[in-house]
């Protein structure tokens, strides 16, 4: 396997991580606070966005990168992948019947979710290959650190 699709597969599975976290909190705080399932996917899709893009902002942080640069970063590394991401896990979890409605002490609703996040990861893999291809994604992540590291 060829680099582009070693760093693609990582860039998904740290999309994948920050895209959970946010389902996850976004459904517990959802039911929690007694939403339906339109604000219930709003917060989650927000979360989803926000943990992903805090992933790759603090992996910047850590590697010396100023806040102006690494929020840069972040929202040019992880926007499409999210945005991809996204659109396939909640896509499943509709197509899914009565996914949506399932609690979360519901098998339903986890096993959904999980299948979703999967599919979403399967899909967005070439996703991400195709932007590293082109210099852009997680491409600009790596760009920034050699940057970093020459100057």
């Amino acid at each position: 396997m060829d680099s582009s699709w070693r760093m693609a597969i990582t860039a998904t599975r740290h999309c994948l991580t920050g895209c959970a976290i946010g389902e996850v909190l976004g459904m517990v705080l959802a039911t929690w606070w007694g939403w339906h399932n339109v604000g219930s996917i709003a917060l989650s899709v927000v979360l989803a966005f926000f943990f992903g893009y805090l992933l790759t902002f603090s992996g910047q942080r850590r590697a010396g990168v100023d806040v102006r640069n690494a929020v840069r970063v972040a929202l040019a590394a992880d926007t499409v992948s999210i945005l991809v991401m996204e659109i396939v896990d909640n896509g499943f979890m509709l197509a899914v019947p009565g996914a949506l409605d399932a609690t979360l002490s519901d098998g339903l609703f986890w096993a959904s979710l999980v299948a979703g996040l999967a599919v979403a990861f399967v899909i967005t893999v070439p996703v991400n290959h195709w932007m590293i291809g082109r210099g852009l994604g997680h491409a600009k992540v790596h760009q920034m650190h050699e940057d970093h590291q020459h100057s």
